[in-house]
């Protein structure tokens, strides 16, 4: 039976307060976009990091869609402490049945039921009159309202519906017992202009109680869903239906950390707030990343991995002096750790030397115009230089130079359940050469023991990333690896049609870049171990 204490806290005091409600629909709507299909452990992840955020509404899935999909909306329902647990039911009552088994067991639970209302969509999709539409959506709210504490109506493709009959259709859903009304831009067409005209047009002639909340859902066709989410918040919607990075069907939805910090770092053009934990959003950004193997472009807002960089030399001396300048936010609001200063070949002096000295490097003026003569110069080669590439600068050295150590031979193989081998030999400058295998979680991993022993350098995994660089099945991988030797990290790259030669081509970098580094600070004579061994 529905809960009418739990409607009244959850809706009366939240519009009272000028709370709008973050309705996430990243397992369901986010779910739809292809290759992002989630098994049920990884859901379950993601509800508990969702429900961590600080969302109102979480809608699980359609349970109506799959046994698997009943099962993880029930699972997650019954997981979730504070959080409402939604499930999407189309206005029949086998979905709508179904919904409400799904939710049994949650604290707080809501269906969320829709139905078509656009002369495109009776006509073509449903073969429905405005009379049958309006008595399914009647008789669809009403079953629901019997199975669950709240229920959602939302008008599929409303704006392109007839906004009369829309009044018309959320009046009696508001009637029957519906307590959120959604009128979604099904197929991202509107403007942010005639979003808040349509919303300011329905609050004013839809009946219903002052506990009826209007919701807004965008998709992004057009790239104004956030826009367009704003506008209606700006008219009155204390509902955003959104997803984690924008994630959702053909070019996505509402991105919910862009409705989020929007309304946060405009608190005072909006007049509202949520109740997110902002903290959490790069970390929930990049769970889900992890979870659906899909990356962020790194220029998305909030949480790409641009979102706090800078590059440009002028924009960098400005954050030197005052991040202000040119940042509107603080990346640890996000939950980022800190703002980067990228050097590359938009850098300027100031960057430069505020990084050197940070590797405990203090050159003179002469010794500058010479490392930032050399820095232009590698940083024409190269998209981004790292610490290493700074210190092997300051110490007079190449940073591209191969260092002493060439790998002629790799051999791994991989046993399922069993772990990983490999086999390397590496060739010294001075002629001697080296061969070792190790045993490791995984290719990549027992490549990077083998060199370790053959080498004798510690090196301690903390980041790898490969990604495909062109298309089809001969395309070349870029593996970038970083691992900390003698409490300090090192990069290193390689590219190869396999991505373990790729990788194993990354640890030579970096095995040679702290050769040569201890070669140019402490010379000491190689190991025993290395002078000794043959082929």
């Amino acid at each position: 039976m529905k809960n009418p204490q739990h409607n009244e806290r959850s809706d009366n005091g939240d519009v009272a307060a000028g709370h709008v409600r973050i309705f996430d629909t990243t397992l369901r709507d986010g779910e739809q976009t292809p290759g992002f299909s989630m098994d049920r452990r990884a859901k379950l992840r993601m509800a508990q990091m969702l429900e961590a955020l600080g969302v109102d509404v979480l809608e699980a899935g359609f349970p109506q869609a799959s046994p698997d999909d009943f099962a993880a909306v029930a699972q997650i329902a019954g997981a979730l402490q504070h959080t409402t647990a939604c499930a999407l039911a189309r206005c029949v009552p086998g979905d709508i049945d179904s919904a409400g088994r799904a939710l049994e067991h949650a604290r707080r639970s809501r269906i969320h039921v829709f139905l078509s209302t656009s002369p495109l969509h009776r006509e073509h999709k449903l073969g429905m009159s405005k009379q049958q539409v309006l008595d399914a959506a009647v008789a669809g709210v009403e079953r629901a309202a019997k199975l669950a504490h709240e229920v959602e109506f939302s008008a599929e493709d409303a704006m392109r519906t007839e906004p009369e009959f829309l009044a018309e259709v959320f009046s009696a859903a508001a009637a029957a017992g519906a307590s959120t009304l959604n009128a979604p831009d099904t197929v991202g067409y509107m403007t942010p202009a005639e979003i808040a005209e349509r919303f300011a047009w329905l609050l004013a002639n839809v009946r219903r109680g002052p506990h009826v909340v209007f919701s807004s859902h965008c998709h992004n066709d057009l790239g104004l869903a956030v826009a367009n989410s704003l506008a209606a918040v700006g008219a009155g919607a204390r509902q955003v239906e959104c997803t984690i990075n924008g994630v959702g069907e053909r070019a996505g939805n509402a991105s919910l950390e862009e409705v989020v910090m929007a309304m946060k770092v405009r608190g005072a053009w909006f007049g509202t707030d949520t109740r997110i934990d902002t903290r959490k959003l790069y970390p929930a950004s990049r769970l889900l990343s992890e979870l659906t193997g899909q990356n962020v472009q790194r220029n998305k807002a909030i949480v790409g991995e641009n979102a706090f960089a800078h590059e440009s030399g002028i924009h960098q001396h400005g954050m030197l002096k005052h991040r202000g300048t040119y940042e509107i936010m603080r990346p640890e609001d996000v939950g980022i750790a800190e703002t980067r200063l990228v050097l590359g070949k938009h850098s300027g002096r100031a960057a430069l030397r505020q990084r050197l000295e940070a590797l405990g490097h203090a050159p003179d003026d002469a010794a500058m115009d010479d490392i930032f003569a050399r820095f232009k110069a590698l940083a024409d080669r190269k998209r981004e230089i790292h610490d290493d590439d700074l210190d092997a600068l300051a110490r007079g050295r190449d940073p591209d130079a191969a260092g002493p150590w060439r790998l002629t031979r790799l051999d791994t193989s991989a046993h399922l359940g069993a772990g990983a081998s490999a086999t390397v030999k590496l060739v010294h400058d001075d002629g001697h050469a080296v061969a070792e295998a190790a045993l490791g979680d995984g290719p990549v991993d027992a490549v990077l023991r083998a060199m370790e022993r053959a080498t004798d350098t510690a090196l301690q995994l903390t980041r790898f990333q490969v990604q495909a660089v062109g298309e089809g099945g001969d395309a070349q991988g870029e593996a970038r690896l970083t691992a900390r030797h003698r409490d300090r990290d090192w990069n290193g790259h390689g590219v190869s049609t396999d991505i373990v030669e790729a990788a194993a081509q990354a640890a030579l970098a970096i095995v040679n870049r702290i050769a040569q580094q201890q070669a140019t600070s402490t010379p000491s004579p190689r190991s025993t171990k290395a002078q000794g061994a043959t082929a």
